[in-house]
């Protein structure tokens, strides 16, 4: 069992990690996920050929807490290195990849997430054909796969998780120590995703942000009325 994706309000992910000191501060806060980006034009993502090992040492230290592989649009080769790392609980499709190409891909790992860009609600519309029930809502800006810092509206957000019971939501796009627990009262999401809201800069996590992001997640991890916890 993986409490993040098994339970339902789960611990907040913590995106766009690119060192190991900074897993262990996520994690040693209450993370309930860490977030790794393979997308090259991120200022967030782990360079290509890095030595990448200390992953595998959280994943054995730290079991419970899932670790998920973020890529856009990806080659074969790139998701064959991630599969054979095996120390992914999942892989975050956050590009333009088809219904298809994901669930190909996606049901070669233990779990699987869909990134949608929303800006109005057709774009939600296209959660339709993805056969995962988690899927995250991120801002859309043109020209940007994420990590931008801009919000996703909360009452399209709210609207779609009230009427998709069966899929499991995490919000990301812009959120902050501020406003993360308004976000998610309003929303009730599965679970929130932070990435810029927790940084000093690009890639490098501000210790003091992240304790106040998930000290303020905490106070609002509670099932919303007529849903149960999972």
């Amino acid at each position: 069992m993986t409490p993040f994706f098994d339970r339902t309000p789960a611990a907040p992910k913590i995106c766009g990690i690119t060192r190991e000191g900074d897993a262990l501060l996520a994690i040693g806060a209450g993370a309930g996920a860490l977030g790794f980006n393979f997308h090259p034009s991120s200022p967030r993502a782990l360079p290509e050929g890095a030595d990448i090992s200390w992953i595998s040492r959280l994943k054995s230290a730290f079991p419970a807490t899932a670790l998920v592989a973020v890529v856009v649009n990806p080659g074969d080769g790139l998701l064959g290195r991630l599969r054979e790392a095996r120390y992914f609980d999942a892989v975050q499709f956050h590009g333009d990849e088809t219904p298809e190409f994901c669930e190909a891909e996606g049901s070669l790992f233990p779990y699987w997430i869909k990134a949608l860009r929303v800006h109005s609600r057709s774009d939600l519309d296209a959660a339709a054909p993805f056969r995962t029930p988690w899927l995250l809502l991120d801002a859309s800006v043109p020209g940007a796969y994420g990590g931008t810092g801009h919000s996703v509206d909360w009452g399209l957000a709210s609207t779609f998780v009230s009427a998709h019971p069966g899929r499991r939501v995490i919000l990301a796009g812009g959120l902050t120590p501020e406003n993360v627990a308004g976000a998610i009262s309003r929303v009730r999401p599965h679970a929130v995703d932070v990435a810029s809201g927790v940084e000093s800069f690009p890639g490098v996590k501000d210790p003091e942000k992240v304790a106040m992001f998930l000290s303020a997640a905490a106070k609002e991890e509670t099932p919303p009325s007529g849903r149960s916890a999972v």
